[in-house]
């Protein structure tokens, strides 16, 4: 009996999980509009420790789960009906976000120094937008930014931490409820419930902060675990 019960509750979390990430997609796209699509995925497999690899082709992966493959990053859209067809095939995928154009950017350091970067902002008054967490990376999301603006902005700096990940024009990321190798992808700072769409720093704003946290950080400045 309590095995039953026990595969009823885990049916039902994960029918509920499923429903979550339709509706985030459904929410990004068309309240928020900012361009969605499936990612990979994980698939299970009895044969690695980890019990879960990619569902790509590349069976080493360094990003399992957590990137576009099939519909490739050009096909990401606010298109809700095409965003249901996706999910509904598909309940597990991730939700990747198109970066760039009109969508959202973002700069992403690992877990540490995006906890002491938050910290240094906070304590300067420095108003945030959503952030984005995983057990190995945090995201700031940014105002679109495009590659001239940006390389003029990193050209002033001494040096920029190889640890720190621009995601731009042509870039991607994870958003919640996702899971993907490197586990459950949640909101660290959550948008503001009632928005209509998320309020955005720019990436002046919060680069210099960045950059300080991940050097500062011991293994900061060079860590590159997804």
């Amino acid at each position: 009996m309590r095995e039953i019960l026990g595969r009823r509750r885990r049916l039902r979390f994960r029918r509920k999980a499923r429903t979550a990430r339709l509706d985030a997609a459904v929410t990004f796209a068309v309240e928020w509009d900012w361009p969605v699509l499936p990612g990979a995925g994980l698939r299970t497999t009895t044969r690695t420790t980890a019990g879960a690899v990619c569902s790509c082709p590349d069976p080493e992966c360094v990003v399992p789960g957590a990137h576009p493959y099939d519909p490739g990053l050009l096909a990401a859209t606010t298109d809700e009906r095409m965003i249901r067809w996706w999910w509904t095939r598909r309940p597990d995928a991730p939700v990747v976000l198109a970066t760039g154009g009109g969508a959202p950017c973002a700069v992403s350091l690992p877990a540490v120094a995006g906890a002491r970067a938050l910290a240094a902002l906070d304590a300067a008054g420095m108003r945030l937008g959503p952030v984005v967490a995983t057990s190995t990376r945090w995201s700031i999301l940014v105002a679109p930014y495009g590659l001239e603006r940006l390389g003029e902005l990193l050209y002033a700096k001494d040096s920029v931490p190889s640890s720190l990940r621009f995601h731009g024009e042509g870039g991607y990321l994870l958003l919640p409820p996702s899971v993907a190798g490197a586990g459950q992808v949640r909101w660290e700072r959550a948008p503001l419930a009632g928005s209509a769409r998320p309020w955005l720093p720019d990436v002046e704003a919060v680069v210099d902060a960045l950059v300080e946290a991940s050097t500062s950080t011991p293994g900061g400045g060079s860590r590159l675990a997804y």
